[in-house]
């Protein structure tokens, strides 16, 4: 059985856990090759995978002060509102939002920030004719736990040089951090322009289409699967909103119902897993036909975007789920344009699952809440969109009701 030792080229999957605010974050990325000899890992990585095999996991503890970037009050900064370039390279307009978070390469004149930087800065708001923002990294000052799980050990072959990387700055690059929010509440207050669409007809007309495929990669899928398999008890009750045919479930799930509600029969009518299906259109009436706690589990897989009115979701699912039942979204990178609410569009992909977890947490009915995200898998050999070299990005928010 082939181990790791001081020479060795390996797939990890390193995650990093933290908390902010009561709630509980995990990123995950697919790292892949790290090599032991070259690359920059912590020590007490290195030491306690040597001699692991495939599946062997070491977690270390990083205090703030050691991370890569530790906070500096001197990268909080004030600007004149011209230096702040209020375009992006589209032309449209942007509009900065206390919170938000907007690429570093939209500030001019300020020492060390180039144009082409896409790292993060948040805009902490205005105070007279200034501008105030943050140039940290979205984690620093925050305590981290490092996670390392050896996915694949590659055969031993000639090296000819190669980058050295160091994994812990690269897996906390772009994004982790950017779904805290500077106070509860934040995100999920959300005006009318937030919430409107390109497109909006009622949406009957729009998914009248049946699409029976799938929207996401067979990688998406079974991360997506495997979250719902650890996170829904046996014999549950499921309901699945905004859904079709595919639940993305895992078999060997054992529950006792599956109640699927969604806009197109046909595809309802394809999802073998389902007990029952329910034709309803939530943006035209968000009141879900169905009984206080009747369920375990209320599921919501890559349609979160196209709801105008998430609060008003979000109260009618702690309606139906029974006490510490699980409500949990599910998202990608990828929707209908023409049908997603404005904010989705212009947030960061990690805001998004921000704007999510805030959702939750305004509702002041769910506890334990929590995200997750899961990047840099290899694009699958059976996606037919071998032009893109990675995995569709796997984000996650989940609570239970009180």
């Amino acid at each position: 059985m082939q181990t790791i030792d001081q020479y060795s080229k390996s797939s990890i999957e390193f995650t990093v856990h933290w908390q902010e605010q009561g709630v509980s974050h995990q990123d995950s990325t697919w790292a892949d090759p790290v090599s032991f000899w070259r690359d920059v890992l912590h020590p007490g990585l290195v030491r306690d995978l040597l001699g692991q095999a495939v599946g062997g996991q070491a977690v270390v503890d990083i205090p703030a002060k050691d991370f890569v970037q530790p906070f500096d009050p001197k990268k909080r900064i004030i600007i004149r509102p011209e230096q702040f370039r209020g375009h992006d390279r589209f032309g449209n307009d942007i509009e900065l939002r206390p919170g938000r978070y907007y690429p570093q390469g939209q500030l001019q004149g300020v020492d060390g920030v180039f144009h082409v930087s896409a790292a993060p800065c948040r805009f902490l708001g205005r105070e007279g004719d200034r501008l105030h923002f943050d140039l940290n990294h979205p984690l620093a000052g925050r305590d981290l736990r490092l996670q390392a799980t050896i996915r694949a050990i590659h055969a031993p072959g000639k090296e000819r040089g190669g980058r050295c990387e160091d994994w812990l700055e690269k897996v906390t690059a772009g994004g982790p951090g950017m779904q805290t929010l500077l106070e509860k509440g934040q995100l999920s207050q959300l005006s009318a322009d937030d919430l409107r669409r390109v497109d909006d007809r009622p949406d009957q007309a729009f998914y009248k289409q049946s699409r029976l495929v799938h929207h996401l990669d067979s990688s998406a899928r079974r991360a997506i699967g495997d979250l719902y398999g650890r996170l829904i008890p046996e014999e549950a009750r499921v309901l699945d909103l905004m859904g079709s045919w595919d639940s993305h479930l895992p078999e060997e799930l054992e529950i006792e119902s599956l109640t699927v509600l969604g806009l197109n029969a046909e595809e309802l009518r394809h999802n073998t897993r389902a007990r029952k299906y329910v034709i309803h259109d939530l943006n035209a009436s968000p009141q879900l036909p169905f009984a206080d706690a009747a369920f375990d589990a209320v599921l919501c897989t890559a349609s979160f975007e196209y709801l105008i009115n998430p609060q008003a979701f979000i109260a009618e699912v702690h309606r139906v789920l029974r006490t510490d039942g699980l409500a949990a979204v599910a998202f990608s990178n990828r929707w209908f344009p023409p049908k997603a609410i404005r904010i989705w569009t212009e947030l960061h992909e990690f805001e998004r699952l921000g704007l999510v977890a805030d959702l939750l947490a305004a509702n002041g009915n769910f506890h334990d809440l929590a995200t997750c995200s899961r990047r840099g898998l290899p694009r699958p050999e059976d996606d037919p969109h071998q032009e893109l070299p990675l995995s569709d990005p796997v984000f996650m928010a989940w609570g239970f009701a009180d």
